[in-house]
């Protein structure tokens, strides 16, 4: 997914000549095509996030159309108060697209973890959120969003699903209809999700758009249990579920990273058993919610 960002950008930037790349000294190498033919649309602004945030903002005032390109903690955690004055505040149009989410960079330790930018992004106003699970869903989510006119962050993953899914932007998918409980389950978590429940009774739906949340796909498939399921800290996205419940009774159970330092290195497939968030937990999990539900 990290691999064919540039290569989308080198693309779009011949039919965009408003496309304007920040590099917050990350992956600058993979964007040498486009330093070499279109120098005049692309910065490394190095370690120094929150100038690159507010100097995206005047690129984007000046008519251009930025994309801001770092990691995740670097990017949202670092940057945040220019995220919500420079771009919230001010609803300009910007993209900002991480690496690194959650854990990914599981062995570099908690200065590269950030499973809050799912929370942090989502509650600044006017700012979508999306999470794509695998390169062909970023690049049409991407592409249907980066002229938009609005702030849009886009977290890649270093764990891809190895199936992509027909997504659209504000759009949940259907993935399996097949019981009373209703599994949310986000971006680089479906195959996980998928694998866990092989011939259980569940209903799946898909979602890469966190913000806007789609309602209407989840008010459809409503049933009372539902299980979400993601790579992040829950919270804003349990909110959205129960504003999306009508007055409804609901429970809700979250198999999310939990609220915690990770304090364990090693492989990210490691970290999610410790974190109990494997494929191996989501099932038992489900299995329990299911029989606890009757």
């Amino acid at each position: 997914m990290r691999a064919l960002f540039p290569k989308i950008i080198e693309k779009e930037i011949i039919r965009q000549k408003q496309l304007y790349i920040l590099l917050g000294d990350i992956g600058v190498f993979s964007f040498r095509n486009i330093f070499k033919k279109f120098p005049k649309n692309i910065t490394n602004i190095g370690l120094m996030e929150q100038s690159m945030i507010s100097i995206a903002a005047g690129i984007s005032m000046g008519g251009y159309i930025p994309i801001v390109h770092t990691i995740a903690p670097f990017l949202i955690e670092r940057a945040y108060e220019q995220l919500k004055i420079d771009f919230g505040y001010q609803n300009l149009k910007g993209n900002f697209i991480s690496v690194g989410g959650a854990f990914d960079y599981s062995g570099l330790g908690s200065t590269h973890h950030c499973p809050n930018d799912v929370n942090l992004i989502s509650s600044i106003p006017n700012f979508q959120c999306i999470l794509p699970g695998h390169s062909d869903e970023f690049k049409k989510l991407f592409k249907q969003t980066y002229l938009n006119n609005s702030p849009t962050y886009i977290r890649l993953t270093e764990t891809p699903n190895l199936q992509s899914v027909k997504v659209k932007f504000g759009k949940a998918n259907l993935i399996k209809n097949d019981g009373k409980l209703l599994i949310l389950v986000v971006g680089d978590m479906l195959e996980d999700t998928i694998k866990a429940t092989i011939n259980l009774p569940v209903t799946i739906l898909y979602y890469t758009t966190l913000k806007p949340f789609d309602r209407i796909a989840f008010k459809k498939y409503f049933f009372k249990n539902v299980i979400l399921i993601g790579s992040f800290y829950s919270g804003i996205i349990e909110n959205e579920i129960l504003k999306s419940c009508d007055g409804k009774d609901i429970n809700i159970e979250s198999i999310t990273v939990p609220f915690t330092f990770i304090h364990k290195y090693g492989r990210k497939e490691q970290l999610k058993k410790y974190l109990k968030i494997d494929k191996n937990v989501i099932k038992n999990r489900i299995i329990n919610f299911l029989e606890k539900s009757g």
